[in-house]
């Protein structure tokens, strides 16, 4: 199986109450990548997915598959294969027949199909049982079949809409896995859509944040991280510490805010200017405690500790307006419980100053753009 990238040209769409679910968007998802799309509830994700499937068919704009126009092509036309979140096994199949329907839709033989099928389900490491109902196997054997099932059409592009969404904790953590080295191994274009950014985090060559039917962002698991475009972005992905506030200085890649805690200094990748009102990002592994750095530092009071396994969750109280700060620290034990502590800060390297907008935990604009 060979990848092919898919290429978006101003699509949007629009659906008959007039709800534009999806706002003109341009999309590059390269041939063999696993492309997430990541984003809450109702921003229009699935629905660019059902637009690439054949689905829905786009209000406007131009959908290519390895450089092929996909207008006017049905789903069973294009060389994709979707992935629903329910599965969609057949329970009184077996998993061998689940897996080779497909292609007994597309008069393969009997025999070419079994042998198709029984190697696919080799891949997935459930070669054991192909001769099991669906209803035997445990969620994440579920999980496989149908994903052997997809791959057995031989698509360009596999397309998986929040597949593990139904599954505990620890199965989705191994299934993350195993997707990731899946795809891999056949080299199948992956989009995968989800709201979980653990899950784009770990397994995406590359991600698009979307908000509101627009992408935000494209980029790297580590770029969009780090380097958020949007306050959308850095308040969706991962958590992180707000200080609204207004420019008051210039220090060449740096700015100077005047915030709630004082002047904090932060990078200012977007050239803001003096007098513009922002918003300070700071992620909480960025705080230190007791620090010895003369700017960006401010007095605190420990309101509550989280144990969260081999990490702490510092919940502060800084400034005298008693800001809320959350620090994020390696557990070394119960000693930063101590009301000893008085004072943190933060390096300006690790703090981002973006114009204000939506924040993600509000769902709602917080702050004037």
């Amino acid at each position: 199986m060979i990848g092919k990238d898919v290429t978006l040209l101003g699509v949007s769409v629009t659906y008959s109450n007039g709800f534009t679910a999806v706002h003109p968007t341009d999309l590059l998802v390269r041939a063999g990548e696993f492309f997430s799309i990541l984003g809450p509830s109702g921003c229009g994700k699935t629905t660019i997915l059902r637009a690439v499937s054949g689905f829905v068919t786009p209000a406007a704009g131009q959908i290519k598959i390895g450089g092929q126009d996909m207008a006017g092509l049905p789903p069973n036309q294009r060389p994709t294969a979707l992935i629903f979140q329910n599965l969609a096994l057949f329970p009184l199949m077996s998993v061998r027949d689940n897996v080779a329907f497909g292609l007994e839709a597309r008069g393969v033989s009997r025999r070419v199909r079994q042998r198709r099928a029984d190697a696919l389900l080799d891949l997935v490491a459930l070669g054991d049982q192909a001769d099991k109902l669906p209803g035997a196997l445990s969620g994440g054997q579920r999980q496989r079949v149908a994903i052997a099932r997809a791959l057995a059409v031989e698509p360009a592009v596999l397309l998986l809409d929040e597949p593990l969404s139904a599954l505990d904790l620890k199965l989705r953590q191994h299934m993350r896995a195993e997707l990731r080295s899946l795809q891999k191994q056949t080299g199948v274009t992956f989009i995968y859509i989800t709201h979980d950014q653990s899950e784009a985090l770990t397994m995406s060559d590359r991600i698009a944040v979307m908000n509101g039917g627009k992408i935000e962002q494209v980029g790297t698991g580590d770029d969009i991280y780090s380097n958020p475009a949007s306050a959308f972005v850095a308040s969706f992905v991962g958590e992180v510490n707000t200080l609204p506030g207004r420019i008051i200085r210039q220090e060449g890649a740096l700015a100077q805010v005047e915030t709630s805690l004082g002047p904090i200094i932060a990078r200012n990748p977007q050239n803001m200017p003096l007098g513009g009102s922002c918003v300070v990002f700071v992620r909480p592994e960025s705080v230190q405690l007791q620090p010895q750095m003369p700017t960006n530092r401010f007095q605190v009071v420990l309101e509550r500790r989280d144990l969260e396994g081999a990490f702490v969750t510092l919940r502060l109280l800084a400034g005298q307006g008693r800001q809320p700060i959350i620090a994020h620290l390696p557990n070394t034990g119960p000693t930063h419980a101590s009301t000893s502590l008085t004072s943190a800060g933060f390096d300006p390297q690790a703090a981002l100053v973006l114009p204000q907008g939506t924040l993600a935990h509000t769902g709602r604009e917080d702050m004037p753009r």
